[in-house]
């Protein structure tokens, strides 16, 4: 269905800000974007809405759902059109994403992790042979991608990765296990950074795509985790697993500069996620304030809860326009490390922060599992940590204002 929609941009109003590089902004609206938001709220409504709260407690990743968005196109939002993708810009994409997680973020963190990581990287580092017999099977969520860059000992410290790939003949042969992946187990493939070169070195690092089944490629342990428990989250063990250098994606010792470049547009895809869920948290909580009452009047009524309400409305917008600026500078092809990691370690903390101030207007219903936003709260706190910590952001961000 969402192939045959071309967007250039979302939002709900138009806008226009000015950006850093004093380039004006426009932030244009259309009926056709309206129509990829609603197709994927709807989705969400009728598929996702009834069964979030089984997922959750069961864990159970629900891996049907994905199949059934693979049919409407959202496995391969931004895929083009000769691959079996959908063929729309990263604009489309953040709102689609903001629509599936205001509904679940375990489901929205998953659809960002296959598109923007798995599917993301082959589609911009893989030849025209990869991406041909890959990026079908991806779009079409015939397979399902996983990603994998961390590692047990060397989250942030991805220049130390213990994982490595040597090379044996026309064979790679790939030891170690990567960690927190998404889909560890799940994935029908996986893109996969491992060491090529001496730890700490510079382009010591290359990246491959390995196939499920392919002999010493295992799962391993699968997360017990706070939130976001409906998307699968496991290891990869790969013990003597040899895979062809037809399967390397770029050239030997750019895995590293590959995933940085990748990651500044899956910051993007959590600032989105972040949104999503904030949104969530607050409609239920603005919907909450005006049906409860206290004193024969709804607590809307009250400053100390209009006042939280005012706050959270602005600091969503806010977050907004920054995950806006990011995508807009993406789709010109320009730098955008900084405003990428801006959008995202802000509206992540937005996230969190509107979460909780949800429950807080809940009350103690706030704290149960019968109403929604205890849901909200445990998994906006991913948003902080995935994809690299708020911290991480802000020395991102530190280094390229230190860097101007």
């Amino acid at each position: 269905m969402l192939v045959q929609l071309k967007i250039s941009f979302i939002l709900h109003l138009p806008l226009t800000i000015l950006a850093n590089t004093n380039a004006i902004m426009n932030f244009q609206t259309s009926e056709l974007t309206q129509q990829v938001a609603q197709t994927a709220g709807d989705f969400a409504r009728q598929h996702i809405k009834p069964y979030v709260m089984d997922w959750d407690e069961s864990q159970e990743f629900p891996l049907h759902v994905f199949k059934e968005m693979g049919k409407l196109g959202l496995m391969g939002v931004m895929v083009p059109e000769e691959y079996g993708g959908a063929g729309l810009s990263y604009l489309e994409y953040v709102a689609i994403i903001q629509e599936i997680a205001r509904v679940c973020g375990s489901i929205g963190l998953s659809l960002a992790a296959h598109n923007s990581l798995c599917t993301g990287h082959i589609m911009t580092f893989g030849n025209a042979e990869q991406k041909k017999k890959y990026l079908p099977k991806l779009a079409t969520a015939e397979w399902l991608g996983a990603w994998g860059l961390t590692e047990p000992n060397t989250g942030s410290d991805a220049g130390n990765m213990k994982t490595t790939a040597v090379k044996d003949g026309d064979h790679w042969v790939l030891n170690g296990t990567k960690c927190w992946i998404t889909h560890g187990k799940s994935g029908d493939v996986a893109v996969v950074i491992a060491r090529t070169g001496e730890p700490r070195t510079s382009d010591n690092a290359s990246a491959f795509v390995v196939e499920r089944g392919t002999p010493g490629f295992t799962a391993g342990k699968k997360e017990n985790k706070l939130g976001m428990r409906a998307s699968e989250t496991a290891e990869m063990i790969f013990d003597n697993c040899r895979i062809p250098d037809a399967n390397r994606l770029g050239n030997i010792g750019e895995g590293f500069k590959q995933s940085l470049k990748i990651l500044d547009g899956g910051r993007i895809s959590i600032a989105a996620l972040s949104l999503g869920i904030a949104r969530g948290a607050y409609e239920a909580a603005v919907q909450y304030s005006k049906e409860r009452h206290q004193f024969d009047q709804p607590i809307a009524n009250f400053q100390g809860i209009s006042f939280k309400l005012a706050d959270m409305a602005t600091e969503i917008a806010a977050a907004e326009l920054l995950t806006l600026q990011a995508c807009e500078l993406k789709m010109r092809g320009e730098k955008m490390t900084k405003e990428a990691a801006m959008a995202k370690y802000y509206a992540s903390e937005v996230a969190v922060k509107v979460s909780t101030e949800a429950v807080q207007i809940f009350g103690g219903y706030g704290y149960t599992k019968d109403f929604p936003v205890e849901k909200y709260y445990r998994d906006s706190k991913l948003c902080t940590i995935g994809e690299g910590t708020s911290e991480i952001q802000k020395m991102v961000i530190a280094r390229e204002v230190l860097r101007a």
